[in-house]
């Protein structure tokens, strides 16, 4: 049985019941879904073209940062205006072209710490206003992040977020314990490698405050993470961790199920397949891929000027000729493809890499 057959909408952006059927089914196939965060319409295409051609589900997700990028650079954002603004413009434009590639996607916003909180409000603003005129709200899920609190204050208050967002069906994901490192602003490079190992009773202690609101709920739980690409044996990842939290969660549960829990790893690039695999069969769903899919979009752009250098110093003249026109050279859409084609690159190598390829 493929994926698309627990799910209602097969293609475009889904919500509700779709998303957490199709969570539990990565669970029982033993595949993750690469979350790809995008910061324009260039880099939405690019992943959604790689997931049409493995014939596979994907995660897109916008940042804070990256969201105020889409609304563009000249938009002030001091009370979070510009990153209100182009999340709701990227989660309207992923909604009307997700469709023309025939596959499922989740719409998603990923980390949101404290400081950002005015920010999910915005978008659970406009998630009620979209709920009110179609029966879902705009977004698939959001991500509340309040790992640099204590425990109790970041559980209170992801439940108090998730009670406003069950209402609308809506998943979310939370973080409990560090991703260590850094992104958009948020800085976790100094804190104490102790608080980047997540216990299991501090898990269960999430789904014991967030289960009886809603069962679509995914958990970040941290086992080493650290955001961005590092140097070998500079990260200690525990992915085998996830085991004794999916262990605990099953006897305290009297669950049937081995992952009674839906599990999310971050700071996934760089890591080894053994390590993700390791995720993956702990219950693990979502992976967090950016800074790898950032260079990758990168590399073509790169490779193209400096092979095409001389063609791009002028409008007109080249090593062929001093009235030879470039335009066909300079011109946006060939040098932005470039960059789509070296990023959908990097995300088919995840959608294989995490098994999601051809689960559809």
């Amino acid at each position: 049985m493929p994926a698309s057959d627990v799910l209602k909408r097969k293609t475009g952006v889904i919500v509700g019941d779709d998303v957490r059927n199709l969570f539990r089914y990565a669970q029982e196939h033993k595949f993750a879904i690469p979350a790809i965060n995008v910061t324009s319409s260039s880099t939405v295409n690019a992943a959604l073209e790689a997931a049409r051609d493995a014939n596979s589900p994907i995660i897109l997700q916008t940042s804070q940062g990256g969201a105020a990028y889409f609304a563009g650079k000249g938009v002030a954002n001091g009370n979070q205006e510009a990153s209100i603004a182009g999340a709701i413009a990227a989660a309207h434009f992923i909604r009307s072209i997700a469709p023309a590639y025939g596959i499922p996607v989740i719409l998603h916003t990923d980390h949101c710490a404290k400081k950002l909180l005015p920010w999910l409000d915005g978008l659970l603003d406009a998630d009620e206003a979209y709920f009110k005129e179609h029966g879902e709200p705009l977004f698939s899920s959001h991500m509340i992040d309040l790992s640099e609190e204590p425990h109790d204050a970041n559980i209170a208050t992801t439940k108090k977020y998730f009670e406003r967002a069950a209402k609308m069906n809506q998943w979310l994901e939370m973080e409990i314990g560090i991703t260590g490192g850094e992104e958009d602003g948020v800085d976790n490079s100094h804190v104490h490698v102790s608080r980047l190992y997540t216990q299991p009773e501090d898990v269960f202690a999430v789904y014991e405050a967030l289960a009886p609101v809603s069962p679509n709920f995914s958990i970040a739980a941290a086992f080493g993470n650290v955001h961005g690409v590092y140097k070998p044996g500079n990260v200690k990842l525990q992915p085998e961790l996830l085991g004794d939290h999916q262990k605990y969660a099953k006897e305290k549960l009297n669950s049937k199920l081995d992952t009674p829990l839906f599990l999310v790893f971050h700071g996934g690039s760089g890591s080894s397949k053994e390590e993700f695999e390791t995720g993956i069969s702990h219950g693990v769903v979502k992976v967090n891929i950016d800074t790898d899919t950032q260079y990758a979009y990168l590399i073509g752009i790169r490779d193209y000027v400096l092979n095409k250098k001389d063609y791009l110093m002028s409008q007109v003249g080249n090593p062929e000729g001093d009235d030879k026109p470039n335009k066909k050279y300079f011109d946006p859409r060939v040098w932005v493809r470039e960059g789509e084609k070296t990023m959908k690159a990097r995300v088919t190598e995840a959608l294989e890499f995490f098994n999601t390829a051809g689960q559809l």
